[in-house]
């Protein structure tokens, strides 16, 4: 989903930067390079985002350590601030340091979620018989931190968005019961819980060649009138609409110099 909305923002005229977090997997890392080798292969011309991988201090030290990793990904941040329009961070799913560096520093913060109650275990402890929420998670007790650390800064309030990703396309009863749990959770720890992607083969087919969904009307002729694309690339344009993301040439983009003290 991640390189499917910065490549959506860069069609819509923006410059875009990723900063990617997660050192080890580096998946958006991945898709872009398909992405380069694709275009030199095919002699193609496709939008492309900046891309910056932030590695995780060595130090042995913890007060050191933090303070490294803090100013390094602050000086990637103030770096894109300077021509991009968009910045978006690419964090592991694991809690690290500078996820929690990067969630406090977020004007809008995307959560996406397959359809399973699995995944909707990391927002908060559902009971089986009534849906009813029976505890936070860890994920969502760290955002909760990272609102107060926020507010601390004096910035607005963090947009906190879950979405559910590869939705199947059969209405069944676990796709019932997911959508009322995550309905009511939204009341109670305050998140925009709004439509997602739906389940569908092209997303897998892209990824080796590092495509998306718009891009596809430039590569091939099949993409611009198969029925499956056209709902897919409306499908998208309906998420990114529901994103509501800053507009940065109106609020303008701030960089924290100094961020409170975390534990």
């Amino acid at each position: 989903m991640l390189i499917h909305v910065a490549v959506s923002l860069l069609h819509m005229g923006n410059r875009v930067g990723i900063i990617d977090l997660d050192h080890r997997q580096r998946s958006s890392g991945r898709y872009l390079q398909n992405r380069l080798r694709y275009c030199e292969l095919n002699d193609k011309t496709l939008l492309h985002p900046e891309y910056v991988v932030v590695e995780p201090s060595n130090q042995d030290s913890r007060e050191i350590r933090q303070e490294e990793e803090q100013a390094a990904l602050q000086q990637q941040i103030a770096r894109m601030n300077a021509q991009c329009d968009y910045i978006v961070i690419d964090c592991p799913g694991r809690n690290t340091y500078l996820s929690i560096l990067a969630h406090s520093m977020a004007d809008t913060l995307i959560t996406p979620l397959n359809d399973s109650f699995i995944d909707l275990d990391l927002i908060g402890e559902i009971e089986g018989g009534t849906l009813a929420i029976k505890r936070l998670s860890h994920y969502s007790e760290m955002v909760w931190e990272c609102r107060k650390l926020r507010s601390l800064s004096q910035r607005p309030p963090i947009d906190w968005i879950v979405t559910r990703n590869r939705l199947a396309t059969l209405d069944s009863r676990n796709n019932q019961r997911v959508h009322r749990a995550l309905e009511s959770l939204q009341k109670r720890i305050m998140f925009r819980y709004i439509p997602g992607l739906n389940e569908r083969v092209i997303y897998r087919e892209m990824f080796p060649d590092g495509l998306t969904l718009l891009d596809l009307p430039k590569v091939s002729k099949r993409g611009k009138n198969q029925l499956s694309h056209i709902a897919g690339r409306a499908e998208l344009r309906r998420l990114i609409d529901a994103l509501k993301l800053p507009d940065p040439y109106k609020a303008g983009m701030t960089v924290d110099t100094a961020l409170p003290e975390m534990a």
